[in-house]
């Protein structure tokens, strides 16, 4: 019997080391991506966005200064300001090789949800146009039977609704074989009560924009514009191989492991927190960069962390709600980045036992009506009233 188990430790060592020079060759750099032709971050930054460079192009000047106030201050949006927004969206998406749309949503599953609808039409004699119409835009019914809802309404009222988020902009998911713009939007019950993470959000930060530009009034500050917050939201992970994530099921079904004896060093050396990055890993950062930059989303910082195998990646701060939703679509991303790379991202808060999970430090703030970072002291303690 002991003979028996020595062999099958024997077999796994092999396997393991032979797994481990595998990964010693792909870090040398023979098995990283080819570098092309060059192109700067200016040319592609926010190519897959629908912002207001594209917004310009695509929109009358009428039509662009009305959905530019209403991101800025908010409001209603007229009908038919609504079809022509609608009707420059689809011609932009369906340039950037777009067949279906969707309302992007996120509901109380802690992850994102989708559900795609073509842009063609039948026009009866065997072919189709392609439309998308104001209504759509604004509007959408998903089934919200099988969401979690917190015990707000029985399953029988299944009636849900998304609508569109003009402050956060539309932007295009890339897939193997063909793209899908994406509409950022809340989703809510048939009474109005919140079924996502994005309605109490954009319900805060309007309650916080009303009682910030009231403080503004009391300390004679001038309001020159609606006052918003901002957020910076750092994101740790951790990166292993995939060969070795399939062979731990704790890891595959619930994001951590479970058991295990903790290597003879971890991190009480305290070398691998801004430590040198590994190829591999350097890799798998640049290819993120790049696809979250499309995206419009401003990563700026990379670094390796504290455990072996952690690392984080941060943004510049920006509005809190467009920050959030780009926090969304980075986990995203760095999934899909992890998975074409050979190697699983986990973004559990605590994988591994016995060294540092991962947090996601959210860098707050509040910018006033006059247009400044309220929560920035100034350099004279007296002035510092706000």
């Amino acid at each position: 019997m002991f003979e028996k188990g020595l062999e099958l430790l024997k077999g796994e060592i092999k396997m393991v080391t032979s797994r481990i020079k595998d990964l010693d060759i792909q870090e040398r750099g023979d098995d990283m991506l080819e570098i092309g032709e060059f192109q700067s971050i200016p040319e592609y930054y926010g190519e897959n966005v629908f912002n207001g460079k594209v917004m310009k192009q695509y929109l009358s000047e009428k039509t662009y200064k009305s959905l530019s106030a209403i991101i800025k201050t908010g409001g209603k949006l007229d009908a038919s300001v609504a079809d022509e927004v609608a009707e420059g969206m689809k011609n932009w998406a369906l340039s950037k090789g777009a067949t279906h749309y969707t309302h992007w949503f996120q509901p109380l599953t802690g992850s994102t949800a989708e559900k795609h609808d073509s842009f063609i039409a039948p026009d009866g004699e065997g072919s189709c146009t392609l439309n998308f119409s104001g209504k759509s835009l604004i509007q959408g019914e998903p089934d919200a039977s099988s969401f979690p809802s917190g015990g707000l309404r029985p399953t029988f009222e299944a009636r849900g609704y998304t609508g569109w988020d003009p402050s956060s902009p539309a932007f295009i998911k890339e897939g193997s074989s063909g793209s899908t713009l994406c509409i950022p939007t809340y989703f809510v019950g048939w009474n109005g009560e919140a079924l996502d993470k994005k309605t109490p959000l954009l319900r805060s930060v309007k309650a916080l924009s009303i009682q910030v530009e009231r403080l503004a009034k009391v300390l004679n500050i001038k309001c020159k514009q609606p006052a918003y917050s901002t957020l910076g939201g750092e994101q740790e992970y951790f990166l292993i191989d995939r060969d070795f994530y399939y062979q731990r099921i704790d890891l595959l079904q619930t994001g951590r492991t479970l058991f295990g004896k903790e290597p003879a060093k971890h991190q009480q050396m305290a070398d691998h927190y801004f430590g040198a990055i590994k190829d591999r890993v350097i890799t798998f950062m640049e290819e993120l960069d790049r696809e979250m930059w499309r995206l419009g989303a401003p990563l700026t910082t990379r670094h390796n962390e504290v455990s072996p195998g952690q690392y984080e990646v941060a943004p510049i701060f920006e509005n809190q709600n467009l920050a959030v939703d780009h926090n969304m679509l980075c986990m995203e991303v760095m999934q899909k980045v992890a998975e074409r790379q050979g190697l699983a991202c986990l973004l559990h808060e605590k994988p591994f036992a016995g060294v540092n999970g991962s947090g996601k430090h959210n860098n707050w703030s509040v910018v006033g009506p006059d247009g400044k970072n309220w929560l920035s002291p100034g350099d004279n303690p007296h002035e510092n009233e706000r």
